[in-house]
């Protein structure tokens, strides 16, 4: 598990793990869980880093059904972390992030903007074709990559897994899942 782009931080073993409960939802019109590569490599690494298997889906690119899925996830109450992968892209039907944006509680700006400078040292300047975005839903966080295996790998190696590690310092985003709710 790498520790991302962490200057100055990282992993710090000597503290406890606490797992995390995340769902991964594949948007696609084109694959099922047979076929879904990107959705799998998320569950191996999910399970690798040692959290919980909340949920995993496959839909559509269709708004409705993207939102419902994520809709009915939350209201469980089982997952504190959602990753989409898929739908990010620029064509007609790429709608992850028309479907999840409009419900974020708070955006997480700084998700993109880092999501970007890893995919830049992958693939380019072809990392301008993703609209990778993160937010808050209900005290849930969502994390929408791209569709492709190496998307998902920079987007779960490099940035999500540290940041859902609870041994990273200077500061993660497990220790503020208590306090998401307030007010």
């Amino acid at each position: 598990m790498s520790a991302g782009l962490t200057p100055g931080g990282g992993i710090k073993p000597e503290l406890p793990f606490k797992p995390v409960r995340v769902a991964i939802l594949t948007v696609s019109d084109t694959r099922d869980e047979s076929t879904d590569t990107s959705g799998q490599l998320l569950v191996d690494r999910v399970r690798d880093a040692g959290h919980d298997l909340a949920g995993r889906a496959v839909v559509r690119d269709d708004i409705e059904t993207i939102r419902q899925t994520v809709r009915d996830w939350i209201a469980g109450g089982q997952v504190d972390a959602i990753v989409t992968t898929g739908g990010t892209g620029l064509t007609g039907r790429d709608v992850t992030v028309e479907a999840l944006e409009p419900l974020f509680d708070k955006k997480i700006d700084g998700f993109s903007v880092v999501f970007h400078l890893v995919s830049y040292a992958s693939v380019g300047l072809s990392t301008l074709q993703s609209r990778a975005t993160a937010g808050l839903i209900g005290g849930v966080f969502v994390f929408c990559l791209p569709g492709s295996n190496g998307a998902v790998r920079d987007g779960w190696d490099k940035v999500i897994a540290a940041q859902l590690d609870s041994r990273h310092k200077p500061c993660n985003m497990v220790e503020l899942m208590p306090r998401l709710l307030e007010h």
